[in-house]
């Protein structure tokens, strides 16, 4: 594969990876609602995230007050990051 090829998929693999980051991170801030600076913190990251978790949200229902969504979001984004880490690794491309 020619490095711009590889440098794509390099840069989608990494976006992915971060993308996971933020997702834990914006899950764990739910835990802790009542603190100032996590307020703003989760504030910050609401607009980049639920987007993504309102999906999954739409598909998963919160069954007894707990929402697993997240956690299918969180799947199927690490899926798609070792698939794109997958076709950089193999000496053909796919």
């Amino acid at each position: 594969m020619n490095s711009s090829a590889d440098l794509l998929i390099n840069t989608i693999s990494t976006f992915l990876n971060i993308y996971v980051f933020l997702l834990i991170v914006r899950i764990l801030l739910t835990w802790f609602p009542t603190i100032n600076w996590m307020n703003q913190l989760a504030s910050t990251l609401s607009p980049i995230t639920d987007p993504y978790l309102n999906i999954f949200r739409s598909i998963v229902p919160a069954m007894g007050g707990l929402d697993i969504s997240p956690i299918l979001a969180i799947l199927v984004l690490q899926i798609l990051a070792q698939l794109f880490g997958s076709i950089q690794m193999s000496p053909a491309g796919f």
